[in-house]
């Protein structure tokens, strides 16, 4: 059997159908092709994998009046083989120069040195370039010949780098036995490669000269609508038609470097058509009045990467000197987001981060960076308030039209007080795209139509809505999750424990009181317990703040820190593995910024000093030295409050959970009884932010301190007035504090927010939170 009539020719035929449909020109090279420039392809010799012919026909259209010396210089630096360099790095450096254009410099007739650079596409008229599929490309490396089954070249460019198949084989042998083979031995022909596309007719995969095989992506739809379907026809319709494979080009891949070595990502089928028809609306931005739609794409499905794709297309394609405003109500969204757009190139000064100039507060520095013309800023949504000192309503910033804003998750805030004061008082001419990742419930659908439009991209899914990881939670009983057995906490307990330095009286009362109770607090299987729910809670949170664990004495604080050190390790182990296993590159690079921090991270000890502690805690094998060293040494508590510091979890017991302000503390992780005042104001580490991220608190408790809270919110209830609130009948509490004033608004503001979820303390008692 001829090789046109075997499996694998079969395939290879039904792809030059497809392209030929598509309008592409199918040549096959094997045992047909003469060389020289009036050769089938215009190559001298098999080492040539750029089609000279044809590129410097198009650099002479697309380029005109210049001397063929501009064009011959551009071809070398195209073509021009780069040593010691990785694959994914030299196709970044060569991808720059056909997109954005190829620099070259020469002498004209007058004796001027003109610098200028040469288009090697044309971006705007795809039909004004030259397509091209070549069947049995036999390609000569250093070493070996090799034949691969299809490359596609537009305007002499391999572009396009197809794999093929028989129906009966593993789609896993194109990439294990060929593609990686073709790497190593031709490496030149991938240099300038867009993406790869391996398929056995049957099923159809494309990726990156970066990706492994398990990165490799479907691409199911050419419409959004369409239920979708695994096809090498659907994949050639989808990618390599010639408006969409130039489309992807310019504007659906990205390289990220921000691990090290060059990684190549490409947009994923859904992200493709959702930010083309966002596009579609940026087009018809007057007609819309600024409504630019939802975008509704899941959880894990790449929203951040989405966006870098959707912005950068509209500063490309669409001009008009867009500024774009990412506005988040979390800090590790604003942290996360910043993250993959410098990750990718994109951004490179965290200058434009609101709040991050020196001398201003975040609200003046926001102001500062929309009154200028920046391609990108990022906010956290609070910081549009106003200044109650010197003004009573937010003030007009600018009235520039060609500001879009990216609202992630916004349906979260986006009637409130900040968001009026940005949509009508401060941007009022700006255009919204709303991010999120779960559908509007009903009961906003009609504030979003009015503030966002209709959903103008979906991504459809079949899994939960509700993730915990995702949610911001008020409370947490990890205890009950965990079957920690606790003793009644009364209040003679906590009172004993509101101070960490016991003198002798209160050390008696609190060997009478805890002869049985202690033990069990402190008892080692317990605080393992604790101590291995605590890392991977700590690094498993939806909101990754900063976070202070409270221990019920000193020797427990150390004791707890020794254990979260011995499982920090298996929870890196854990993430290591969650690598190695990701189905998608995306995800990939956004566990290993993860694993990354995690790494980092420091966790420490925050306890008051006392005499012979030294002595006292080698009695009891521990060590208080070492973290004794770190107290005096450095100044932990101010780079606690550094939301960038890596020291970002402290043990402790007593200190910083009352007066101490830290922004960026989002968790509070109670394993202590206290009450009262004291205890509202250990809740308020996680809520009292300068910005008012309050939503994000989260109480995570192990000791069944809700008793205590029940009090403590019966002492702010419905019913409190002023001084006169009462613990008991006929029992009133002493007037707060100036300093405390402002914290039993935060409480009140805690009460409201837990009767608007219909929530009760009897269900903060049953666990509903969890």
């Amino acid at each position: 059997m001829s090789y046109e009539y075997s499996e694998d020719g079969l395939i290879e035929q039904a792809t030059q159908d497809v392209l030929e449909e598509l309008g592409w020109t199918v040549v096959t090279a094997w045992k047909k092709e003469s060389f020289g420039t009036e050769g089938l392809l215009g190559r001298e010799d098999k080492s040539e994998v750029v089609l000279k012919r044809y590129l410097f026909q198009a650099l002479q259209k697309l380029n005109p009046n210049h001397p063929e010396q501009a064009y011959e210089q551009a071809i070398d630096l195209i073509t021009q083989n780069v040593a010691d360099q990785t694959l994914g790095r030299i196709n970044k450096e060569k991808t720059d120069y056909l997109k954005n254009g190829v620099p070259v410099s020469y002498t004209n007739t007058k004796g001027e040195l003109v610098k200028t650079k040469l288009k090697v596409f044309d971006f705007k008229n795809y039909e004004n370039n030259h397509f091209l599929a070549v069947r049995q490309f036999e390609v000569l490396g250093e070493l070996y010949l090799r034949r691969p089954d299809v490359v596609g070249f537009v305007n002499g460019i391999p572009l396009v780098f197809f794999e093929l198949k028989a129906h009966h084989q593993d789609l896993r042998h194109a990439y294990n036995d060929n593609l990686k083979d073709y790497k190593d031995t031709i490496p030149h022909v991938f240099h300038n490669n867009g993406f790869v596309i391996l398929s056995n007719g049957t099923d159809a995969k494309v990726g990156t000269v970066t990706s492994p095989y398990k990165f490799f992506l479907e691409w199911k739809r050419i419409e959004e609508e369409e239920e979708g379907e695994v096809s090498l026809d659907t994949m050639l319709r989808g990618t390599c038609a010639k408006h969409r494979l130039m489309d992807i080009f310019e504007n659906f891949l990205l390289f990220d470097d921000s691990q090290g070595d060059v990684i190549k990502l490409m947009a994923k089928n859904h992200q493709y058509i959702g930010v083309n028809k966002v596009i579609d609306n940026v087009e018809n931005i007057d007609d819309l009045e600024g409504k630019l739609g939802v975008f509704w794409h899941t959880q894990g499905s790449g929203k951040s990467y989405s966006m870098v794709f959707l912005c950068e297309k509209i500063h490309r394609k669409l001009g008009g000197s867009y500024t774009f405003l990412i506005a988040v109500d979390r800090t590790e969204l604003e942290n996360q987001l910043y993250d993959t757009f410098s990750g990718v190139g994109v951004v490179n000064d965290k200058n434009i981060i609101a709040g991050k100039k020196k001398g201003m507060t975040g609200r003046e520095h926001l102001r500062e960076l929309l009154a200028e013309n920046h391609r990108y800023v990022f906010t956290l949504i609070h910081k549009f308030s106003i200044d109650p000192k010197v003004e009573s309503e937010y003030p007009l910033i600018t009235e520039r039209k060609n500001i879009i804003v990216i609202s992630d998750e916004a349906h979260r805030t986006q009637s409130g007080t900040y968001a009026r004061n940005m949509r009508f008082h401060g941007l009022p001419n700006a255009s919204y795209l709303g991010f999120t990742g779960t559908p509007i419930i009903k009961e906003e659908e009609e504030l979003t139509k009015n503030i966002f439009g209709e959903y103008v991209s979906i991504y459809d899914f079949k899994r939960a809505i509700e993730d915990e990881a995702t949610l911001p939670l008020r409370y947490l009983n990890r205890g009950e999750k965990l079957d920690i057995i606790n003793p009644e906490l009364d209040e003679r307990m906590a009172e004993v424990f509101e101070n960490e330095d016991l003198d002798d009286d209160q050390k008696k009362k609190l060997e009478y009181l805890f002869s049985r109770d202690y033990p069990i607090l402190t008892a080692q299987p317990r605080l393992e317990a604790i101590a291995k729910d605590l890392v991977w809670h700590f690094n498993e949170r939806g909101y990754q703040g900063k976070a202070m664990y409270v221990a019920l004495d000193k020797p427990t604080a150390v004791k707890m820190y020794d254990l979260v050190q011995q499982y920090w390790p298996e929870y890196l182990k854990e993430l290591q593995e969650r690598i190695d296993k990701a189905t998608d590159q995306q995800e990939e690079q956004e566990l290993k910024r993860k694993y990354n921090k995690v790494k980092e991270t420091e966790v420490c000890v925050v306890v008051s000093g006392e005499q012979n502690e030294v002595d006292k805690f080698k009695k009891m094998n521990l060590d208080i030295e070492i973290h004794r060293r770190k107290m005096v040494e450095r100044n932990l508590e101010k780079e606690f409050k550094d939301e960038d510091n890596p020291f970002r979890l402290a043990i402790v017991c007593a200190m910083w959970i009352t007066g101490f302000d830290a922004p960026c503390v989002s968790t509070v992780y109670l394993d202590k009884p206290i009450k009262g005042h004291t205890l509202m104001q250990t809740i308020a580490r996680a809520n009292r932010v300068y910005d008012d991220e309050k939503e994000n608190g989260l109480i995570v408790d192990y000791g069944n301190v809700y008793k205590q809270l029940e009090k403590a919110y019966s002492i702010y209830g419905e019913g409190s007035k002023g001084s006169g609130n009462t613990n008991k009948p006929g029992k009133p509490v002493e007037p707060l504090e100036d300093v405390e004033v402002e914290l039993r608004q935060a409480i009140k503001d805690v009460k409201a927010y837990l009767k608007e979820l219909n929530f009760s303390i009897q269900e903060l008692k049953e666990g509903v939170f969890n």
